[in-house]
């Protein structure tokens, strides 16, 4: 999805209701700018990334890259996923080091081309309710010791720009997807630091959870 993680500033959300928008509609949105979003890194990321020891990561939804460089400054392996080719495009060219594989992938309708990894990190991507498939699909990327990070702007803000936030998987819906082996470390919604949306974003909710190694 080209829904950018690193984009504090921009509004990130589908389309309409139940279209997260395709590839088209999304490189269309990237040529219209020379860039789309901001290079600055998720705040939720900072906050629950910087104490992990840094092994393989699947960046969902990457745009144009700022989560995936700053995950490979830290030592992480990524695999950076978006559903547009001129955002994929753009980002190798911003950052083409080995460290990072941009990938196009549409992980709505395609499985994940990635396993067993140690992160799998989502910064508003949505996913609607009925392609919770998808979901279930970043659940099971997850490898043993592996963390989950999936973060969403809160409902008031989401409906504050005319979508509902019920007709997506929200990062709390993540928990009944885990089944045994899997701990939760953050379920809550926090200041975001930085507002976004025009002013309606100032809040997000961030899920965090941990798969046992045994």
């Amino acid at each position: 999805m080209a829904s950018d993680n690193s984009s504090p500033d921009t509004v990130t959300e589908p389309a309409k209701p139940h279209d997260p928008g395709t590839a088209e509609g999304w490189d269309a949105r990237y040529r219209g700018a020379d860039r789309l979003w901001t290079s600055d890194v998720n705040p939720a990321l900072v906050a629950e990334v910087s104490d992990l020891d840094p092994g393989t990561a699947l960046d969902i939804g990457s745009g144009e890259g700022a989560d995936a460089r700053w995950l490979a400054d830290r030592g992480w392996q990524v695999t950076a996923l978006d559903i547009s080719q001129v955002a994929v495009d753009r980002a190798r060219e911003i950052d083409p080091r080995p460290s990072i594989t941009w990938l196009r992938a549409d992980v709505i309708a395609d499985d994940v081309p990635a396993a067993d990894v140690d992160l799998v990190t989502a910064h508003y991507f949505p996913i609607p309710k009925e392609n919770i498939d998808a979901a279930r699909r970043l659940v099971e990327a997850v490898g043993p010791g592996g963390s989950l990070l999936v973060v969403a702007h809160a409902p008031e803000g989401v409906r504050a720009h005319g979508f509902d936030p019920d007709a997506y998987v929200q990062p709390g819906d993540f928990a009944d997807l885990l089944g045994d082996g899997w701990d939760t470390v953050t379920d809550e919604t926090r200041e975001r630091g930085r507002v976004a949306g025009g002013g309606h974003h100032t809040h997000d909710v961030v899920f965090r959870a941990r798969r046992r190694t045994t």
